[in-house]
């Protein structure tokens, strides 16, 4: 393992702990089981959850590297460039990112948070995205300049996994699943390349999301690894589609935050948490089980 660059370790030094937190409610106690947040979201202000995790060592190559710029891609309201931008404006990194669609006559906040914090936007159409997807490896993206950095979409790159499997030593309680939401697979993927030997649960964000098993094997073969965890990803709970909802699902997001105290977003948490309590009444968990549910920030996604 390549030692962190002494940029990532000023910066690191800077996130604040990921503690869990117990959910105490009558229908847990009834059925004789334990839902616990793993709270992510309490890392950072701006770069929390499973982004940072990913970032950490992709970024501590690029750094090593010697690269001076960082691209990527994701659409309007991507935590995962939010996050990149940010990131990359603490560590000293340029950073370019290709934004799915027309550029909007009025940007939204996220875009906004891009530019002020230096991010290069190009935006693309939905075709030349999706061609983007084919380029896989930090230096693959044609015309690229010594210096530039290529991060695909999401940051589903095997270093990513790396940081995502510290996650799994943190927790320091014995549990049966560890439930995730699922945009890439690839941070379900970082999970199960941790010495995970516990039930993990995905939840998809996206409708079609079948898909993402075979891209969650990939990422896990390309590092020669297998599971030793059983794991599973459930499809039927994207409420229409990415970053779509449902009034069903946003009354369930108020009200686990009013009687928990902990904010939700309705792109993947929100989601998340809906498909644990359905599974909960649908007695799908064991008696006696223990669940921890990763919160993986992105709370800048509710914004307009």
């Amino acid at each position: 393992m390549t030692d962190l660059h002494p940029r990532l370790q000023v910066l690191q030094s800077k996130l604040a702990a990921s503690p869990l937190t117990r959910i105490n409610d009558p229908e847990l106690t009834d059925r004789q089981l334990e839902l616990w947040i793993k709270r992510d979201d309490l890392l950072h202000p701006i770069i929390s959850g499973n982004k940072w995790r990913k970032l950490k060592y992709i970024l501590n190559h690029a750094l090593h590297c010697g690269a001076d710029s960082v691209v990527s891609m994701g659409g309007a309201y991507s935590n995962h460039l939010h996050a990149l931008a940010y990131t990359g404006k603490a560590l000293g990194l340029k950073t370019i990112g290709y934004i799915r669609g027309e550029r909007p006559a009025q940007l939204n906040a996220t875009l906004h948070d891009l530019l002020d914090w230096g991010m290069e936007l190009r935006f693309v159409t939905r075709s030349d995205y999706r061609q983007l997807r084919d380029y896989q490896d930090h230096d693959s993206l044609p015309k690229f300049r010594s210096g530039q950095f290529w991060l695909p979409e999401g940051g589903a790159t095997e270093l990513a996994l790396q940081g995502v499997a510290e996650l799994v030593d943190e927790i320091e309680i014995d549990f049966d699943i560890l439930a995730v939401a699922c945009g890439t697979g690839t941070t379900l993927a970082g999970l199960l390349a941790s010495p995970l030997t516990q039930t993990a649960l995905g939840v998809a964000a996206l409708k079609g999301g079948d898909f993402l098993i075979d891209d969650v094997e990939q990422l896990l073969s390309k590092q020669g690894m297998t599971s030793q965890a059983d794991w599973r990803i459930l499809v039927d709970y994207h409420f229409g589609g990415f970053a779509k909802t449902t009034p069903a699902l946003l009354a369930f997001m108020q009200d686990f935050q009013q009687r928990h105290g902990i904010e939700l977003e309705p792109i993947y948490t929100g989601k998340l948490l809906f498909a644990i309590y359905d599974l909960i009444r649908q007695d799908y968990f064991p008696a006696g089980q223990r669940i921890v549910a990763i919160h993986t920030g992105g709370l800048q996604g509710k914004r307009n």
